[in-house]
């Protein structure tokens, strides 16, 4: 199973009802707020709704814990210690988690009561590469000329935008 990091690029402005429902089932309700969620016919039906105000991609086990350990946060904003994901998820390392968050073993945000389900991030070291208006499109070679935005799905390179941002 494939999990997806979805990140809030885009402010509050102008947002239609439709889409600022849809961000608000998806618990991004500020910029720079980012949540976990399967990749499933739900979520990408919903992915659609809202391209222009988010960008989403396959996290990898390596930055999905270092999002849980340095932007984690229990209810009270607390940091999230390695025991408390222990006696939370029942599971005996964090390696242990991050493995069964990516197969689809444990969903992340079925346990908000007991941890936030949101990790709220800075703003990308170096900025952003393109513009906040336009679709994350990759550079190809029949097209170098076009203008790379940062907005919809960026696959893998979600890596690269969430290490900046934590």
């Amino acid at each position: 199973m494939t999990l997806y990091v979805i990140v809030r690029i885009r402010g509050t402005a102008d947002v239609p009802p439709r889409v600022k429902d849809t961000l608000k089932m998806l618990r991004l309700h500020k910029k720079f707020h980012a949540v976990l969620y399967p990749k499933n016919p739900t979520i990408d039906g919903m992915l659609a709704v809202v391209k222009d105000w988010v960008t989403w991609g396959e996290i990898d086990a390596d930055t999905l814990k270092q999002l849980i350990l340095k932007r984690g946060r229990l209810p009270g904003n607390k940091r999230v210690t390695e025991e408390d994901l222990k006696r939370i998820f029942g599971v005996d390392s964090i390696d242990e988690l991050v493995e069964k968050l990516l197969k689809g073993e444990i969903l992340w945000h079925k346990y908000s009561d007991k941890i936030k389900p949101v990790f709220r991030l800075h703003p990308p070291k170096g900025g952003f590469k393109g513009s906040i208006k336009l679709p994350f499109k990759e550079r190809t070679e029949d097209r170098p000329y076009r203008v790379k935005g940062e907005l919809g799905y960026r696959g893998s390179k979600i890596n690269e935008l969430i290490l900046r941002m934590i």
